[in-house]
C-alpha cells in the first residue's frame, strides 16, 4: 500500500509452493528401489508424482527399470510413508536426470 492511495486489497495469487516425496527408497532386502520425483508436465493445481521401481545390483545401486508409476502427490505421500512404516530406508544416488 502507498501513502495517499486507497486500502486496496488484491485476490491475485503470487502461487504457492507444495512438498512433494522426492528421492530414493531401497527395500529391506536390498533388492528394490523405487525414485519418487515430480513429473514436469503435470499441472500446478494437479502435481503428479512419478515413481520408478528398480532393481538392484550386488552394491543395492539401481539396475534396470522394472515398473513406472505416476500418483497423485497425496497417493504418492501415503506410498512413502507406508513404505518406511515397512522398512524401507532413504538412500542417496545420484543419476543423470531423464528426458
Amino acid at each position: 500500500m502507498t501513502l495517499g492511495g486507497a486500502n486496496v486489497w488484491s485476490n491475485f495469487s503470487y502461487g504457492y509452493r507444495i512438498d512433494s516425496p522426492s528421492g530414493w527408497l531401497l527395500n529391506p532386502e536390498g533388492s528394490k528401489i523405487i525414485l519418487f520425483e515430480l513429473c514436469n508436465k503435470s499441472a500446478r493445481k494437479n502435481l503428479k508424482i512419478q515413481l520408478k521401481t528398480f532393481g538392484t545390483d550386488h552394491l543395492g545401486q539401481p539396475a534396470g527399470v522394472k515398473s513406472i508409476q505416476i500418483l497423485s502427490i497425496d497417493e504418492a505421500w501415503d506410498k512413502w510413508h507406508d513404505l518406511q512404516l515397512k522398512g524401507w530406508t532413504f538412500e542417496a544416488h545420484n543419476l543423470p536426470k531423464s528426458a
